[in-house]
């Protein structure tokens, strides 16, 4: 009798262990078949390429033109959806799928408008949608159009399925983002939040990390910087320029610049980024990983960190500018006139500041580093965009990431990002929503083309990005 059980059971065997990857998948999951992600792609890259062709350029901006073309694709699909406009040409569309309301709303968001280019730095045409050597080309298509595709895709996919859900599932495409306008999440946060009140969020800032034509890592964005402007103001004595005077503004205000561009901020390492660097040493080379895992070292610490900043790589500006408030001289003026030596110099700061930190002890220590009274150091208002606390790394929703991301890119790890720029995640966890930046497969290369030429966008893994959010989207939105 145990022989014969044994080989009933041996001749069973591959057929109960080839199916096991159906028992990873969520349990509102298990009836269904899995959608062909290869064709959502396609549907995707088609609607992105459409999407392109819809020039919001910010500004300015003409986003109800977009939120129009989306919203006839949720009306063929029978999909109830909304265009909100403080301006009629400045339109955001919400649309929603509903669940059985045990748990609360999960948002998928992406903004409209890109911003601008100048055409004739570009080799293709910016707003063709142009395919070309496997890539996609034109402006937003990884910011932030290359982001929305897919989110709306994995709605399309949810709703087709008919899979029964926990929470709703609120879409939504935004207005304003790119120029810090009113229209958009400021809009809706104050004047229509009930509209896509949620407890989770999926936007932009995170990135499918491709090394070698290898995933690398996953990033997700718990955390970003907030940028703050602060001024350098140098005063002097008009006169004629035949004359050199040692009061010269422009002499003190470069003096100022250039004390300021050596600067190197403290490091303050926090949840995020301390988990960061310790996931991402695992899986770089030992030089690097020896980098990553010394930044504290009294010893090693402070030529680990200066290995960062002097380098080349982008990879290694970002992750020194992840580690500390960052200051960048961007814009100077002075003069007007070659023979004139002018009575004010200025030079503009743009910095960005970790969650917790303080401009205004910034400015202390930027005026005890100059030490010249020709120079102010002044407040530059910019931006009003809010600081706001990080999303946690054990939420349900950052788990699901996790949990997809061990499924779609096996071989790679998530790693928790604090984006150096700013996005508008932040007016939602102000709201109290844990909200998670993501983002489709890019390599350093394309990274550097987002807001400059030639923005692109890889077809071949865009179905798996769009697998990667689906299975997220169905952890923590499917029913139980």
């Amino acid at each position: 009798m145990k022989n014969s059980i044994g080989k009933m059971i041996a001749k069973k065997l591959p057929v109960i262990l080839l199916p096991i990857s159906i028992l990873l998948l969520p349990p509102s999951l298990l009836a269904q078949s899995p959608p062909d992600f290869r064709a959502a792609r396609d549907e995707a890259v088609q609607n992105l390429q459409a999407m392109i062709r819809i020039d919001t350029s910010n500004p300015p901006g003409n986003e109800t033109k977009l939120a129009e073309y989306l919203k006839g694709i949720l009306d063929k699909e029978g999909i109830a959806s909304e265009i909100i406009a403080l301006e009629p040409s400045r339109g955001n569309l919400v649309a929603r799928i509903k669940g059985n309301g045990k748990k609360k709303p999960l948002l998928l968001m992406g903004h409209e408008d890109t911003v601008g280019i100048q055409k004739e730095k570009w080799t293709v045409d910016p707003f063709a949608g142009l395919i070309q050597d496997g890539y996609l080309y034109g402006r937003g298509a990884q910011d932030d159009k290359g982001g929305l595709a897919p989110m709306l895709q994995v709605l399309l996919l949810i709703h087709r399925q008919k899979l029964p859900l926990d929470r709703d599932i609120i879409f939504l495409a935004e207005a304003g983002e790119e120029g810090g306008d009113p229209v958009g999440i400021d809009y809706l946060t104050e004047k229509h939040w009930p509209k896509i009140e949620s407890e989770l969020a999926l936007n932009e800032g995170g990135s499918v990390h491709v090394q070698e034509n290898k995933v690398q890592y996953v990033g997700v964005q718990t955390g970003e910087k907030v940028p703050r402007g602060i001024k350098l103001v140098a005063q002097g004595v008009s006169g004629h320029g035949s004359m050199p005077r040692m009061d010269n503004p422009v002499w003190h205000l470069a003096t100022a610049v250039a004390k300021v561009g050596e600067y190197q901020p403290p490091m303050r390492l926090n949840e995020t980024t301390r988990v960061f660097f310790e996931r991402l040493a695992k899986i770089s080379p030992p030089d690097e990983a020896f980098l990553f895992t010394h930044l504290e070292d009294p010893a090693e610490g402070s030529k680990a960190q200066e290995t960062l900043r002097r380098s080349k790589k982008a990879s290694f500006l970002l992750f020194n500018s992840m580690l500390r408030n960052s200051i960048s001289p961007n814009i100077v003026q002075g003069g007007f006139r070659m023979n004139v030596i002018p009575t004010e110099a200025e030079a503009r700061l743009d910095v960005r500041l970790l969650p917790g930190e303080d401009r205004e002890q910034l400015m202390k220590d930027l005026r005890q580093l100059i030490n010249d009274p020709a120079v102010e150091v002044l407040p530059d208002d910019w931006t009003t965009f809010p600081a706001s606390p990080a999303s946690r790394l054990d939420s349900d929703l950052f788990r699901a990431l996790e949990k997809a991301q061990s499924s779609v890119y096996p071989d790679a790890v998530t790693l928790p990002l604090m984006s150096t720029g700013a996005t508008d995640s932040a007016r939602l966890r102000i709201k109290g929503v844990q909200a998670y930046g993501v983002g489709p497969a890019s390599t350093d290369e394309d990274e550097e083309r987002v807001h400059g030429n030639d923005e692109r966008i890889a077809i071949e893994g865009l179905d798996k990005f769009i697998e990667y959010l689906y299975r997220a989207v169905v952890e923590v939105a499917g029913a139980r």
